[in-house]
């Protein structure tokens, strides 16, 4: 086995695998160690189910749950929307290739005690329970103005200036109602706080449009998912990293990580030294270079039956705002199901989310877990939301943050971009599969 590489990655996870094929597809040498003898890392599928009960500690599972491998059960669910950018990088590194998506078939949000399909066209806000009549007006109105917003064309702006306007001025503009602002901002445009009233506009106004251009590519709702779940991703990076002449190093211990002059210099692994000029890793595998703050609170959840109120879809997003609950967080929910081969025949998989806020997270989901009644068993986690500590350019060495509450890989995007842009110097390729990829999702 060779020895030198220009970058070693530490993790098999869905951002280090991404990272590590877009550098072996700009010629790198890369060498991939993971600890854990599967693909994944915390964002892994787990299967059979036996491996699940292990994980967590738990008898089981029982016989009514059907054959353990006909599961595969995703420690962090996340959608995708489908012409955003998880998408196009999937595209420009060919890994669909290796991959089959399904589309999700219902985007919800939470109101007044019941569950609520998200209107974003005008077909879907003529219909809407959501809004009285003279809300659904402003609401198309502010819906046509997003779809036809072009940044480069001043004309498209109606007096607007995208980048001092703030959301809430462009709100008020429209005379938008509280209810329509919350699930503008958190359903459609997908902001995890009320912070985004107050900065400029442009960038809602691009979020709605990419809520909007996913929706009307797919009908039933802007999301897909992989069958087989979220696990097959970092395996199909892993087939592009073998094609392309990357070495995978599963279920092996790093001993240390060797610097020098404060860069990164080697990794030492079961008593062999691999040289490299660059680290790309998880915060496993750092602990002293990352910080926390704050909380992630998950509850896996197998189900028996479609979620109620729902239309008896075999797939859903559900999103409770924060304002519903008096939280400065949403709640988010996911589900998939034997539909997706993920789970026997007949059963879902319900996954809810949310940053812990108070010293009982488990507490904290209950609005979610009582859409999801009767529950057949829940698997609840707590993990901490780490971040690097510094940048990597003079270490050399670059850590990706945790996994956040959301369930769409948005945020996750920004930091793989993020991460490229330190590793490499420019963002010339993400220009690139962001922009000019667009016209190949239809």
């Amino acid at each position: 086995m060779e020895q030198e590489y220009d970058i070693i990655v530490l993790g098999t996870g869905l951002k280090e695998c991404i990272l590590s094929g877009l550098m072996t597809l700009s010629g790198k040498k890369v060498l991939h160690i993971d600890k854990n003898p599967y693909y994944g890392g915390e964002s892994a599928s787990i299967s059979p189910l036996e491996e699940l009960y292990k994980k967590f500690k738990t008898p089981g599972p029982p016989k009514s749950m059907g054959r353990g491998k006909e599961w595969n059960v995703d420690l962090i669910s996340k959608f995708f929307l489908s012409t955003g950018q998880m998408v196009k990088i999937l595209l420009h590194t060919e890994v669909t290739r290796y991959l089959d998506f399904k589309v999700v078939e219902g985007s919800y949000v939470y109101k007044g005690g019941k569950v609520h399909k998200v209107p974003a066209s005008e077909k879907d806000a003529d219909a809407s329970d959501l809004m009285g009549m003279f809300d659904k007006r402003r609401f198309k109105k502010l819906l046509l103005f997003a779809l036809n917003f072009d940044i480069r064309n001043p004309r498209t702006h109606h007096d607007v200036d995208p980048h001092k306007t703030t959301t809430r001025e462009l709100f008020h503009r429209y005379d938008l109602g509280l209810d329509v602002i919350e699930f503008i901002g958190h359903a459609i445009a997908l902001h995890n706080s009320e912070s985004y009233l107050d900065r400029p506009c442009v960038e809602t106004i691009s979020r709605i449009r990419l809520y909007s251009d996913s929706l009307s590519c797919r009908n039933t709702s802007p999301y897909l998912y992989p069958l087989y779940g979220l696990g097959e991703i970092p395996q199909g990076f892993a087939r592009l990293n073998a094609e392309y002449g990357g070495t995978f190093l599963l279920n092996r211990a790093v001993d240390e990580i060797v610097m020098d002059s404060g860069k990164v210099k080697a990794v030492k692994s079961e008593g062999k030294l691999f040289h490299c000029k660059q680290l790309i890793c998880d915060p496993s595998y750092v602990p002293n270079r990352v910080r926390k703050v704050g909380r992630v609170v998950r509850a896996i959840c197998f189900l028996n039956h479609p979620v109620k109120h729902t239309h008896d879809v075999s797939s859903c997003q559900i999103i409770i705002p924060q304002t519903q609950l008096n939280r400065k967080s949403d709640i988010y929910i996911s589900v998939v199901s034997f539909a997706h081969n993920v789970a026997s025949d007949g059963m879902y998989i319900a996954t809810v989310s949310t940053t812990a806020e108070t010293t009982n997270p488990e507490k904290e989901l209950q609005p979610g877990l009582e859409l999801l009644e009767p529950i057949v068993h829940k698997f609840v986690s707590v993990s901490n939301l780490l971040v690097p500590n510094e940048d990597g350019k003079k270490s050399q060495i670059f850590v990706s943050r945790s996994y956040d509450a959301t369930n769409h890989f948005e945020t996750e995007c920004e930091d793989i971009k993020d991460m490229y842009q330190r590793l490499t110097g420019t963002d010339e390729t993400f220009y690139f599969i962001l922009y000019y990829l667009s016209s190949y999702i239809d």
